[in-house]
């Protein structure tokens, strides 16, 4: 399978959109990751903002020596400063969820295959209930019962998620159940966690892996759709999605910036996750290898 993943990466022929996507999403990584390295100030430290220099607009030089390149929103915080910091949650809770959902479906999936019977009944139903509402829906469903905070997000996100990996890895493993080597394992009397983790989850992951990179895009417009309710991350901590929610109620006084630059840089940020998965997708379907 890595042999598979490697010389099909290889093969893919890279398009000026795509590089550019590419580079963008690297970038936004990056800036992330150095965030508190190259950020003004630090947004979220009530000691490095001026009240007194709020809603100030791009290009202001504030009394603390700070330039604020793209002004400060309604409490003073530098806009840039918010972008990178917001940047780095919006990834993290991404990122995490997609993968534990990941992990969770694909185990669920997999093992609705091999046991069958009510196991099978059990799983697919809720899975077919889940899938039957929107994402959304089931995002501020579980968000409501559990309460703001990152780690509570990331679970909403996760039961938001992980019913669509079930799907997949249950079609999957139910035709890798029937294979000759899961007839020797079952001969050979492994035990049955071995046989499911170390024989066919391995091997019924192959599609997953190709919606994993779409997936977090979606998770960042989850969360940045929870956070611009005031339903996502505490306010000490915001996303992007709290971000422009924090400048919406000053659109009609002509103090765009608050919300227009966070607002750009969430767009980038989808808009580039989903661009480069969608051609992790193609270059891992084995598909678009065989024509």
């Amino acid at each position: 399978m890595k042999a598979h993943i490697v010389s099909a990466l290889k093969r893919r022929r890279h398009g000026p959109v795509l590089t550019a996507s590419k580079l963008l999403l690297a970038s936004y990584i990056l800036v992330a990751i150095a965030a508190p390295l190259i950020a003004p100030q630090n947004p979220y430290d009530p000691l490095q903002i001026y009240g007194w220099e709020a809603s100030s607009p791009p290009g202001t030089r504030g009394s603390g020596g700070y330039l604020y390149l793209l002004g400060t929103d309604g409490l003073g915080r530098d806009i840039v400063s918010t972008i990178l910091y917001g940047l780095r949650i919006s990834l993290v809770v991404s990122i995490v969820s997609s993968a534990l959902a990941a992990l969770i479906g694909l185990t669920a999936g997999v093992s609705a295959a091999y046991f069958g019977k009510w196991v099978d009944i059990a799983i697919m139903r809720l899975v077919d209930l889940q899938l039957s509402l929107p994402t959304i829906l089931i995002a501020l469903i579980a968000i409501v019962t559990l309460g703001p905070g990152i780690d509570r997000i990331i679970l909403a996100l996760i039961i938001a998620q992980w019913a669509t990996y079930a799907r997949i890895a249950r079609g999957v493993a139910l035709s890798e159940a029937n294979k000759p080597y899961m007839d020797a394992a079952r001969l050979m009397r492994l035990p049955t966690s071995r046989i499911i983790f170390r024989h066919l989850l391995p091997n019924s992951i192959a599609p997953a892996v190709t919606l994993i990179p779409i997936e977090v895009g979606h998770a960042v417009a989850l969360e940045a759709t929870l956070s611009f309710l005031g339903l996502g991350v505490p306010i000490d901590k915001p996303s992007l999605g709290s971000a422009v929610a924090n400048g919406f109620q000053y659109l009609l006084t002509g103090q765009y910036w608050i919300s227009l630059f966070p607002g750009l840089a969430l767009f980038g940020l989808i808009a580039s996750i989903n661009l480069v998965g969608e051609d992790v997708r193609r270059s891992l379907d084995p598909r678009n290898h065989s024509r």
